[in-house]
């Protein structure tokens, strides 16, 4: 039997736009379920578990953002904004409270579907022969149950930081450029844009630094990109 495709949560407030994305998932073969509402949408993505979310931004009764801050403090579950708001400073925010990508409005619905495509794979990345663990200080890399543990407790990584992760650690000792991560991460398109990765790196180191790393683990390297230094 076929792989089951993932399940899709749509929430937006805005009933016609919300019933396009609908079939469009659908005819895609995706589970889709819908929320008119923050609110209702939280309780549905804490009751359905679902794979990825299409969270609208300005919604009355919640906003989007408080929904992803809220799902992303006890979910690792992907989430993409769909927003009106294309100034740089909103996209920033999303992306600091841990949304894996953006899609300003209007889009088109082949647009939408290539983002679904590229995060829910990003999800189950890496995608190559399984590896074993790696073990860095305090650190270990667990690719087979998509873990990373400092001191043994398991850091709540999205997937977004899980694949900057990996990347990174199967290149122990090389510098990774801001495009090649971005490329590899987001997306072609995301070129150049190395303010997002800046964010999304911030954000990781934060998460590692507050489980106990015991040494910076991610090294800047001003005008090129990131590495993990070999250790002694």
């Amino acid at each position: 039997m076929a792989n089951k495709k993932p399940k899709v949560l749509v929430v937006d407030d805005d009933p016609g736009i919300r019933k396009l994305v609908e079939y469009n998932l659908s005819l895609e073969g995706y589970e889709v379920i819908a929320a008119g509402g923050g609110k209702e949408g939280l309780n549905r993505a804490r009751s359905e578990a679902p794979d990825l979310v299409l969270l609208d931004l300005m919604m009355p009764d919640l906003h989007g953002f408080k929904v992803c801050q809220e799902l992303r403090n006890d979910s690792h579950m992907s989430i993409i904004l769909l927003t009106a708001m294309n100034g740089e400073e909103d996209v920033l925010k999303g992306f600091s409270l841990g949304a894996d990508d953006y899609v300003t409005k209007p889009f088109s619905s082949e647009e939408l579907l290539a983002r679904v495509r590229a995060v829910l794979r990003r999800s189950r990345f890496p995608e190559e022969m399984p590896r074993p663990p790696i073990e860095y200080g305090n650190l270990i890399l667990d690719f087979e149950g998509r873990r990373v543990l400092v001191d043994g407790n398991e850091v709540p990584l999205t997937a977004t930081e899980h694949r900057i992760m990996t990347l990174l650690f199967i290149n122990v000792g090389r510098v990774l450029t801001h495009d090649y991560l971005l490329d590899k991460v987001w997306g072609e398109k995301y070129k150049g844009e190395a303010h997002l990765l800046q964010v999304g790196m911030s954000r990781l180191r934060s998460k590692l630094v507050e489980f106990g790393c015991t040494r910076e683990v991610i090294q800047t390297k001003i005008g090129m990109g990131y590495v993990v230094p070999k250790l002694e």
